[in-house]
């Protein structure tokens, strides 16, 4: 057994350049928000669900974007409401949200 059953990356990275980043597009409040909803749920800690910031994904043009591991699922999100589907339909009940997945083809 790993440390966490799953890992949920959130990219935060900020351009300042003026290109496409995820920070621009609401990715610290998903961020936040899962956290917050994950700890909630009782579903923090060792044994089970690890919310990470991370730096650029490379899958830009999707902002902002998320991804689940081991499943390796991709997700992009828009507000609170996707990301407490995220949370409720992947990490609860271990469905994916077929609606908010980040299409393979999408990338910087």
């Amino acid at each position: 057994m790993s440390y966490f059953s799953r890992h949920v990356f959130f990219c935060l990275n900020q351009r300042d350049n003026g290109e496409n980043a995820c920070a621009g597009h609401g990715a610290q409040a998903g961020f936040d928000r899962c956290k917050s909803r994950v700890k909630a749920a009782g579903l923090a800690g060792p044994g089970q669900v690890r919310v990470n910031k991370a730096g650029c994904l490379d899958r830009c043009a999707g902002g902002p974007v998320a991804v689940v591991y081991p499943e390796a699922v991709w997700y992009t999100f828009v507000d609170n409401d996707d990301i407490d589907e995220i949370v409720d339909s992947h990490l609860v009940r271990g469905q994916i949200v077929e609606r908010l997945l980040l299409p393979p083809s999408v990338g910087k």
